[in-house]
Formats: structure tokens, sequence, C-alpha cells
């Protein structure tokens, strides 16, 4: 059986390795043998080939893949939750190995059900679009026809984001920092959509009519964060869920002491650690009925079969891509 591995750090086509392990045992009792369909790289992957993801370090080697799609293959002994043919979600913190592999043996308890739909755009459904969800609802009651604003606008969970806030009629303003970004979401339908600038604020304020958005969403942290904390209303919330630039979060005292403005963090798996099994399925059969129905998909650029994996890093490290890489993995 095929899986991804890297034994040293560094990015990710340089040092992934595809490599033999052994097949997984027979499922026991609480146990289902899961076959992998298909699977994202997100950028999430890539800073584990790095050592540069979340907050602990961890020993190599390591097993590469934080999510996909899997149908279920074989079931252990009284097992009701699920059956043999179901499509399951697939994530590393559930079962602790890398989700690039052919198949898996996995805790039923784990399992989270999907209904049959696109396998490419339910491959990608246990990350970014469970946190574009979250951050859009968890953070501020957000009531009909209200604005939030988002920058990396143009990035998956940006997409993700675009979507499900035109299905909750939420007015969402969208920020890139390129025109080029900015032309390809207005044509892929995108409302508002505004060039990151020293004047942000001024023009989210023209756009709304001087109603700020009490919410906003930033990927990029650094100085972003500084313009979208002086764009949003005052007791207006800025969640931070990623580090595009590679620099802590600014936010300058005239919005947090005068204006009331809270800066939040937003992890997904902190989320899975808080919630119930029962908060988690409730999240994805609503996403899921959401892609099964076509009314949530994001663009894919390019597919790679997972023997191609060093060709489908490279891709995914390409700067100004228009979509995601997913691998398939031709599971048995």
């Amino acid at each position: 059986m095929l899986a991804v591995s890297h034994s040293r750090f560094g990015p990710g086509a340089d040092v992934a390795e595809l490599v033999e392990v052994a097949e997984p045992a027979a499922p026991q009792a609480g146990e289902a043998l899961i076959g992998l369909q298909a699977a994202p790289i997100n950028p999430g992957d890539l800073l584990r080939f790095e050592g540069r993801y979340g907050n602990t370090a961890a020993s190599l080697p390591l097993f590469a893949g934080g999510e996909g799609i899997a149908r279920v293959l074989a079931v252990g002994p009284g097992v009701r939750r699920v059956k043999v043919g179901d499509l399951v979600l697939v994530h590393q913190y559930f079962f602790k190995v890398g989700a690039w592999r052919q198949r898996i043996l996995a805790p039923v308890d784990r399992l989270i059900p999907v209904p049959e739909a696109d396998l490419l755009q339910l491959s990608m459904l246990t990350v970014n679009p469970a946190t574009a969800l979250l951050m859009l609802t968890e953070f501020v009651d957000i009531a009909d026809g209200d604005s939030v604003v988002q920058n990396a606008a143009n990035s998956a969970v940006g997409h993700w984001l675009i979507k499900l806030a035109a299905i909750r009629n939420v007015k969402l303003i969208n920020v890139v920092r390129r025109e080029d970004a900015a032309a390809e979401l207005r044509a892929a339908g995108a409302g508002i959509v505004l060039i990151d600038g020293p004047d942000l604020a001024e023009r989210i304020a023209d756009v709304t009519n001087g109603r700020l958005p009490r919410l906003a969403i930033d990927a990029i942290a650094g100085s972003a964060t500084q313009r979208l904390g002086s764009s949003v209303a005052e007791c207006g919330t800025v969640v931070n869920y990623g580090l595009l630039s590679g620099e802590p979060c600014q936010i300058a005292a005239r919005d947090t002491v005068f204006r009331d403005v809270t800066l939040r963090g937003f992890w997904l798996q902190r989320w899975w650690m808080d919630s119930t099994p029962e908060q988690i399925s409730e999240i994805y059969a609503y996403l899921g009925k959401l892609v099964a129905g076509g009314d949530l998909s994001v663009p894919i650029e390019a597919t790679y079969p997972l023997a191609e994996i060093k060709a489908a890093l490279a891709h995914s490290a390409r700067p100004h891509r228009t979509g995601k890489i997913v691998l398939t993995m031709q599971a048995t």
C-alpha cells in the first residue's frame, strides 16, 4: 500500500517520499477499513512539510496529508454507524496518520458520514468549508443582509466564504492584494471586491454607506489585521485564522481601547477538541448536503494521482493559482 512520508523538513516537493507501508489489519469491533478516494493539498500540508504548522514540534519521520474523502471497504463485527460503500470524511487529527495513503483502519466513532456527491469537492469538505462556516457563525450574531469583510478572498477559505455568505444572505466584502485576483473573483460572481491598501477602511465605509461590518475575517496577519481592525464597527470583531504575511497580527490601541474592537483567533482543530460528536456531525451534515445539492463548490485547478506527489506539491506551491490541487488515491 502506498503512502506519503517525509524524513526531513523542507519544501514538500523536495522532501516528500512515496513509500510502501503495510496493509491495515482486518477491522475488529468498533473499526472500519476505509479506502481513500481523493485528498486536497492545503497550505497547512505544505507548512507541515516545513515543520512550521501548529504549536507543537513533531518528530520525524512523519506521514503527510491533512484531509480527504474515503469509502468504507469493510467493517468490524457489530458496527452499525457505517456500512460498506458509505462515504466518510478523513482528517489527520482523528486518525493520527497522514491522509495521503490508500487505506486506513479507523475507529468508527471518528468517521463522519456524508452523502454521495462529487468526490473532489467532498475531499475538501473537512477543513476549509468548516473553517469558513464556523468563522461566519460562531463569533458574531450575523443577521440577513449584514456585512462581513474578509481578506485573502481568493484563497480556498475565501472562496468557501463567498459561497456560504451568499447562501446565508450575508453581504460579503472581499479584499485581495492584486487586481488580477480581483478580476478573477468578479468573473466568478463575487459581489464587492476591493484591493487592499492604506485607505481600505474609508473604501469599506463608502461601500456600506457607513454601516460598517461587525465581523472581519483575516488570513494574512501583520498590518493587514490592522486595516481590518480599522474597518469594522465599534465593538466589532476581527477573527484571524492565517499567517500569510509571516508576521504577527497588528492592531492599534485606537481600535482596541477606544473603539472596543476585539481580535480573536480560530483554529479548526481547537473547535474539534471543544465540540461534541453531535456538534461535529451537525456541521458536516449541513455542508455535505450543500455539496450534494450543487450549492457549494470551489475551483479545482488540477488533479494528480498519488504516484505523482512531487509534481502535485510543486504545482500547489506555485503563486497565483486559480484553484485547488487535489490528489486522487486510486484506492481499491
